[in-house]
């Protein structure tokens, strides 16, 4: 059998389009209810989050978008649907913090990551509020002077 590839502390997929787009103000984890053959998949990592996003409905919250990518040799008895609706699995104050900043205050809520605990998936979620396309190039420009400076500190390091 072939050894899977396992991936650094336990991340299996990342949204790095919802860091780019929201501001991130609160962060929640929310276990996912999965079929078999999506965590076979999860752990030869074939997942995306890039156009993923949290959806509240009728006292529940449903993982929408979320790409899982079915192995061949997995999923060959089931119809391996790759982007269907997966429920988390939140506490009951958690999804009540959730409805009221996203009704009340026009929070978006956003998944921003996968990985492991332990033998469980975890799905990192946010509550975001939207960026405008100022602030993006403020972020970018801060960025870019960061590395610039970290560029600096390393030259000069290696000089001495």
């Amino acid at each position: 059998m072939a050894k899977q590839k396992k991936h650094p502390s336990g991340t299996i997929a990342l949204n790095k389009k919802a860091l780019h787009d929201y501001f991130i103000e609160q962060k929640f984890e929310a276990g996912v209810a999965l079929s078999g053959w999506e965590v076979k998949s999860l752990r030869a990592g074939k997942a995306q989050l890039v156009d993923s996003y949290i959806l509240l409905k009728d006292g529940e919250a449903w993982l929408m978008g979320c790409h899982i990518t079915p192995l061949k040799t997995a999923s060959t008895h089931v119809i391996a649907d790759p982007t269907r609706t997966r429920k988390l699995l939140l506490h009951q104050r958690e999804l009540g913090k959730l409805f009221g900043a996203v009704q009340q205050k026009g929070y978006a809520c956003v998944a921003l990551a996968l990985y492991w605990k332990k033998h469980l998936i975890k799905c990192e979620i946010a509550l975001a509020k939207g960026k405008k396309e100022f602030d993006k190039r403020h972020t970018e420009k801060e960025r870019d002077s960061d590395r610039e400076i970290q560029r600096a500190v390393r030259s000069k390091g290696k000089d001495e």
